[in-house]
């Protein structure tokens, strides 16, 4: 009966999904990074004046 989780997490359907969610965290940290820095916004050198 304690064997099951072992089977599931050695699973390739199981490395499949998280490596899925994993890459798709990263990807979603990158596009709120992205966005966040203002990449789109002017760049004036002296916008501070």
């Amino acid at each position: 009966m304690g064997q099951w989780h072992i089977r599931v997490l050695h699973s390739e359907v199981t490395r499949f999904i998280l490596k899925t969610l994993f890459y798709f965290a990263i990807m979603l940290i990158l596009v709120y990074l992205y966005s966040y820095s203002g990449i789109n916004g002017p760049h004036f050198i002296y916008n501070e004046f």
